[in-house]
């Protein structure tokens, strides 16, 4: 068998698709990719796995490109699951683990996403793809279409971090800066499709994302040995990963694959500066209405409104999870002093999720002996517009006074 995909669902209605020709959405609303777990399990088990290549392409049943087309891939291989000791106990956590997307291919957790989407659009024969984004999606997109041989077009907003438009640009992408936000990115994107003749490959406008996104939460069963966490700390802009790693636990659990029935409590992130979902959370609803003025450094999270805005709701409610908003000034200190604890290269969008845990362990909702995942979605390296330096300059190399070094 080539493929143990059965269906397209829609996430709204429960429509069925067919999954063997392009799809994007249904009644405007994002696709399930649904899979024949029967005969996953019949197929593999987690034995299997052992021997198989640590990368993403290793859970190759439960993705939907079939075993007869090969992946457009740059490498991405597991993404390491690291205990945060000093941070934890800053915190108050015994059992904190950072997992660190940020030695992915492209810098981030997009190259999951990304290398899933082109690698069926490769499939599909698609020959130019375009995309809104507000940075790291941008530069995954155009590597992996780089590397299969398709056009790329980028829409970003006009204060994207330039690194994140350099990467698109030497990509051979074409790249145009807007002015506006992801909202208007993505009606240019929308208004292209007929005239320009690209395939919209935005956050949830097509079902395949979400796969790629999903081995995140394959990833963390295998690294805990099919035992998951107590708590997952996810920085959610459009909110792929929270979606697909859920799936991916309901996925793992009808597969009979997990040590035991707990299921972690999944908690969505976001600034003050942009704070859609925790605002939908705490007033009950199940969709989200758009953020006017919205601003935040961590641009990830720059989201004012998600199509997936329903799918990311009804995940952290089915997980017994919550939205939390933190402070958009304190992301920058955050950053730094979780750097400076475990050197790992943490991004603005992670240090939102510190703040997060910061603030759940002082109000009792994160017990200081949970097992705590957070996620850095990014290297520090790509946010140089998010550090400023002022640092002293020795006039005199010959002559150091190094008591004044401290």
């Amino acid at each position: 068998m080539t493929s143990f995909v059965t269906h397209l669902e829609s996430a709204i209605d429960g429509t069925h698709l067919e999954h063997d020709k392009i799809q994007t959405m249904h009644n405007d609303r994002p696709l399930w990719v649904r899979y024949d777990l029967d005969a996953v399990r019949n197929a593999i088990t987690p034995t299997t796995l052992r021997d198989r290549p640590s990368t993403l392409w290793r859970y190759r049943e439960l993705l939907p490109l079939p075993t007869n087309h090969e992946p457009v891939s740059l490498g991405e291989g597991m993404s390491p699951l690291l205990k945060a000791d000093r941070l934890g106990a800053s915190l108050g956590l015994s059992d904190l683990w950072i997992k660190d997307e940020s030695q992915l291919p492209t810098g981030s957790f997009k190259s999951r996403g990304l290398t899933m989407a082109v690698s069926m659009a490769h499939r599909f024969g698609v020959k130019r793809l375009a995309i809104p984004t507000a940075g790291n999606a941008g530069g995954a997109m155009a590597a992996y279409a780089a590397r299969a041989g398709i056009e790329a077009y980028v829409f970003m907003p006009r204060d994207t971090p330039v690194i994140n438009q350099m990467e698109c640009v030497l990509a051979g992408a074409k790249v145009f800066l807007v002015n506006g936000l992801i909202p208007q990115c993505g009606a240019i994107v929308r208004g292209g499709v007929e005239s320009m003749g690209w395939f919209d490959c935005s956050t949830l406008k097509e079902p395949y994302r979400i796969e790629g996104k999903k081995t995140m939460g394959l990833e963390i069963a295998e690294q805990f040995d099919w035992q998951l966490p107590d708590v997952i700390l996810y920085p959610t802009g459009g909110g792929t990963g929270l979606i697909g790693m859920w799936k991916a636990f309901n996925e793992l659990r009808t597969l009979g694959w997990l040590a035991s029935e707990k299921m972690p409590r999944m908690v969505a992130v976001q600034s003050d500066g942009c704070a859609p979902i925790p605002r939908a959370f705490d007033a009950g609803e199940r969709f989200a209405q758009p953020w006017e003025n919205a601003h935040t450094v961590a641009s990830g999270l720059r989201v004012p409104s998600a199509v997936g805005d329903f799918m990311m709701l009804d995940t952290i409610r089915e997980s017994v999870g919550c939205a939390v908003a933190v402070p958009e000034a304190k992301i920058k200190d955050a950053m730094r002093r979780a750097i400076a604890a475990e050197g790992i290269a943490i991004c603005p969008e992670a240090a939102a999720c510190v703040l997060a845990t910061e603030q759940l362990v002082s109000d009792g909702r994160i017990s200081p002996s949970d097992r705590v995942v957070l996620f850095n979605t990014g290297s520090s390296a790509k946010y140089i517009e998010a550090v400023s330096l002022d640092l002293p300059v020795i006039e005199n190399p010959g002559d150091v006074d190094y008591t004044a070094l401290g």
